[in-house]
């Protein structure tokens, strides 16, 4: 197998040039996202060798992005939309929510839409308003849609993958300020290499950090904050084991039981608001589910109900170390 140790935006690239090769049904299409290859370089390079047909530059007009998408899916395609920013994706909600997600229970199962939209959230990069917004929990309550967010190069290159080859629409949420951490990827496609380098069904949790005391439950950006956390409580004799969610609609619920039955408390973690969140989501299935195995309440650590502040107190919004260690803390003190 061939191993390489690249960024998580270079994982991505290369995940979106091997679909395109296997298959030329699948169309890449958004804002700058051609010959400039994506404000983040996600899409550096496709252009040139598939084509403007097949990597279209697109007009800013996020709801028409979407609705041409669901025209082409409708018509055999798979195309892969990039919404430039987070906090652009809401022109096109309409076409998303009463659309794209309806699509198929509309047509009672006989219409397909493999349409992928690619949305890089969360904070952390000193961006202006608009470009730092965590509204994965918006489409997880929309039925019909799936959402993911890979938080390493690994998942992200596998995980683009299986999302292009699902039926149903997929939101696919990149977390910006993980785009240059490196992880190492197996480049392997097919043989039995691959189920090795596969990390699994797209919605299924991973345990990155096995641990007895306490579970931290996070995806995406927060899943590095919280293996750091988990490193630093094992320094006072805490075991923390850390749980990659990987995909908040749908959620996979019974990994996150099997490891608070082991552990006996839970802290969930996200970037996005505790208000209504996919915390609250998990809290409420976990303590249904594990009510005498917990030994405390389940936690949640995330940002304030407020809009995402400008850059010079994002800091004080995004949940940081201290803030997971405290909730560690009040939880194991129960």
């Amino acid at each position: 197998m061939a191993v390489e140790k690249v960024a998580l935006a270079k994982a991505i690239n290369e995940s979106l040039r091997r679909a395109m090769e296997s298959d030329p049904k699948v169309l890449i299409m958004g804002e700058d996202v051609g010959k400039l290859g994506g404000v983040f370089r996600v899409t550096d390079g496709l252009q040139k060798d598939f084509g403007e047909e097949r990597v279209i530059d697109t007009p800013l007009a996020e709801s028409g992005i979407v609705g041409t998408a669901i025209g082409l899916a409708l018509r055999g395609y798979r195309p892969v939309v990039e919404i430039q920013f987070d906090g652009f994706v809401f022109p096109a909600y309409d076409q998303i929510v009463t659309q794209l997600a309806k699509m198929h229970a509309r047509a009672l199962g006989k219409i397909k839409l493999p349409v992928v939209v690619r949305i890089p959230y969360g904070g952390g990069i000193g961006a202006v308003e608009h470009h730092s917004e965590s509204p994965e929990a918006l489409f997880a309550h929309v039925a019909g849609l799936k959402v993911v967010s890979p938080s390493n190069a690994s998942d992200a290159f596998w995980m683009m993958q299986q999302a292009i080859q699902s039926d149903d629409p997929v939101i696919f949420f990149e977390p910006k300020r993980r785009y240059w951490d490196k992880g190492e990827v197996t480049w392997s496609t097919s043989g039995s290499d691959a189920d090795d380098a596969i990390p699994g069904p797209l919605h299924k949790a991973t345990v990155v950090r096995e641990g007895s005391d306490l579970t931290l439950v996070a995806y995406g950006p927060m899943v590095k904050v919280c293996l750091e956390a988990a490193a630093a409580a094992q320094e006072e004799g805490k075991s923390i084991e850390v749980l990659d969610l990987r995909s908040m609609s749908p959620i996979d619920f019974d990994s996150v039981q099997a490891s608070v039955e082991k552990t006996r408390h839970l802290v969930v973690v996200h970037e996005a608001p505790v208000f209504l969140g996919t915390g609250a989501e998990i809290a409420a299935r976990i303590t249904e589910r594990c009510f005498y195995h917990l030994e405390a309440p389940v936690l949640r650590v995330g940002g304030y109900h407020v809009p995402y502040p400008p850059a010079r107190l994002e800091e004080e919004y995004l949940p940081g170390l201290d803030r997971v260690l405290d909730a560690v803390d009040r939880s194991l003190a129960y």
